[in-house]
């Protein structure tokens, strides 16, 4: 094993996450023989309901946590992000990082009832630290709860708030399992051939209008097929042409940064970046 383990914790606001934080670092620490390194939100300068009523002051919190675990998966240490990680799109960019550095990683999530949360949220002592009604109702709403038939939210540890942590499960989960294997889209690749980025601003735009030609003979729930891939895509909803084209932004920026040597393989990449953003 060349990293040690990612724990991502996932939950709607004042779900429990950082009691069960603080006893799985209880626990580790006394079966462990690694650092534990916690990684969390509060580090923020912004107060919770400004950070999370701004899209903007949200985007870049996410992007300081991400880092942050970047900075922080070593062989020495355990790393676990005590945040709400209440997006998919961005538990499976977590998910590429435990890949790039091979090492494995699980998800825990607090699932607790949200009219729960919400007097546990309003009880707390500390005021600076409760949500808003509004921002709180908003998180809840926007939740993408981990799906374990996801690479990314796999293996899952789905704790209740009357559950005893599964904290022996956890850890075998982690010390037990071999790190999933780098693959093209997380590896850092040598600069490939002068068409690549051609070839990728194609591709990806030839998946984009196939999408929306789908989108117009079809209804939400349909499965597309994607030129050039042996994956499909299953759309929940109608997206917008301005979404795809963000998506597709998003895509090739990030791919510029690992390319791959195979240019057959973007549509492939491209379809499971979609399916784990929309």
């Amino acid at each position: 094993m060349t990293g040690m383990p990612l724990v991502v914790v996932s939950g709607i606001p004042s779900s429990g996450k950082t009691r069960r934080v603080q006893e799985l670092v209880e626990f580790l620490g006394n079966n462990c023989d690694r650092e534990v390194h916690v990684i969390s939100d509060d580090f923020s300068r912004v107060a919770k309901n400004e950070l999370y009523g701004s899209s903007q002051l949200e985007k870049t919190a996410r992007g300081e946590l991400k880092s942050g675990v970047e900075r922080h998966l070593t062989p020495e240490r355990v790393v676990i992000l005590d945040s709400l990680n209440y997006i998919k799109g961005f538990r499976y960019e977590l998910f590429c990082v435990s890949k790039h550095v091979k090492t494995p990683h699980c998800v825990m999530q607090c699932d607790t009832a949200s009219d729960t949360a919400r007097e546990w949220n309003r009880n707390r002592e500390n005021t600076d630290e409760r949500y808003s009604d509004p921002i709180f109702d908003a998180l809840v709403m926007r939740f993408e709860p981990p799906d374990s038939r996801n690479r990314w939210d796999s293996p899952l540890f789905i704790i209740h708030p009357d559950d005893p942590l599964p904290a022996a499960d956890i850890l075998a989960a982690l010390l037990d399992r071999k790190p999933p294997p780098p693959n093209q889209s997380t590896q850092t690749q040598p600069l490939s051939a002068t068409s690549f980025l051609h070839e990728l601003d194609r591709k990806t735009q030839e998946i984009v209008r196939g999408i929306l030609e789908a989108q117009r003979a079809g209804v939400p729930g349909d499965v597309v097929a994607i030129p050039g891939s042996s994956e499909t895509l299953r759309l929940p909803r109608l997206v917008t042409m301005a979404e795809l084209r963000r998506l597709r932004r998003q895509f090739i920026a990030y791919t510029k940064l690992h390319p791959t040597e195979e240019c057959d393989k973007i549509p492939t990449l491209f379809v499971q970046y979609l399916s784990s953003t929309l």
